[in-house]
């Protein structure tokens, strides 16, 4: 990461800080969150299990409600019943998959905690919950609720399972039972989680990859953004998430190891900013 485009980042998440929200469920359960790996592409907001009332996440103005009786809402929808609301400066909140025939009457302007739908499993939903999401429309990226939202109990750091180099010539080596491997060119892929309260397996908030001290490659969930159809993510940079999201794991990108010993590491972080790192430590002929 260049130093203009940390202190670009510092800066921007400096000012969302500042604007807090509150969680739009109050009694439930969070089972995938922003980053996580949804069919092979990143979640852009926050799946709830939970069942009663959806509240509005901070004040704001209604800018859209999905009309049942419409016929384009007759057409299948991932999000099914949703809204949208314009929480301020430019962070409109996107409430969905909540129950189809809600009977709250939403006023135009909402307060913080004003009742918005009934939890439900519309769209795609697999069970009775709430989808949340944030979009920034002034950066045109998604928003990590997380960044804004404060208040998820999670004590527990991240869990790295397991780690895979992968040569150009589609070699695996598992760098925890293998320690010696040829010089060359390496895919890395991590398969980490996020373990909170509640035994849910989430996506980290970080994921890097160094070797003998050198940064090599940082996977980050704090944005996403969509360009042209496509799920972009941050790592050293926008990449397409197609070439993030693989079975073996989160691919950090490639590094290159030399004749001598190296020393990779391999750290995992959360929202709450609990981490794990593993170091393996390698002989490269």
């Amino acid at each position: 990461m260049t130093k203009k485009y940390g202190a670009l980042l510092v800066c921007f998440f400096v000012s969302l800080f500042v604007f807090a929200m509150d969680w739009p469920v109050r009694e439930g359960r969070l089972i995938a969150n922003f980053g996580s790996n949804d069919a092979g592409i990143p979640l852009l907001g926050n799946s709830f299990a939970a069942a009663g009332p959806v509240y509005a996440a901070d004040v704001g103005k209604l800018i859209f409600v999905r009309d049942p009786e419409h016929p384009s809402s007759q057409l299948p929808s991932p999000l099914g019943s949703w809204l949208a609301v314009d929480h301020g400066d430019n962070m409109v909140g996107i409430y969905s998959r909540y129950e189809e025939n809600h009977s709250a009457q939403i006023p135009t302007m909402v307060e913080k905690s004003t009742v918005l739908a009934s939890a439900g499993s519309s769209g795609w939903a697999k069970q009775s919950g709430l989808y949340f999401a944030i979009f920034d429309r002034r950066e045109r990226r998604w928003v990590n609720p997380q960044v804004l939202i404060a208040g998820i109990e999670d004590t527990t750091p991240p869990v790295i399972r397991q780690v895979e180099l992968r040569s150009t010539g589609g070699t695996p080596y598992n760098p925890a039972v293998i320690q010696r491997i040829p010089q060359g060119l390496y895919s890395v892929f991590v398969d980490a989680s996020d373990i909170i309260s509640g035994g849910e397996s989430l996506t980290p908030n970080r994921i890097s990859c160094s070797i003998n001290g050198a940064e090599a490659g940082t996977l980050s969930f704090e944005t996403l953004v969509s360009r042209q159809g496509k799920r972009m993510v941050y790592r050293n940079g926008i990449k397409d998430a197609a070439g993030v999201y693989d079975p073996r794991g989160f691919g950090l990108g490639e590094i290159r190891l030399n004749r001598g010993q190296a020393a990779m590491v391999i750290e995992a972080s959360d929202m709450a900013g609990n981490s794990r790192s593993v170091t393996y430590r390698l002989t490269i002929d």
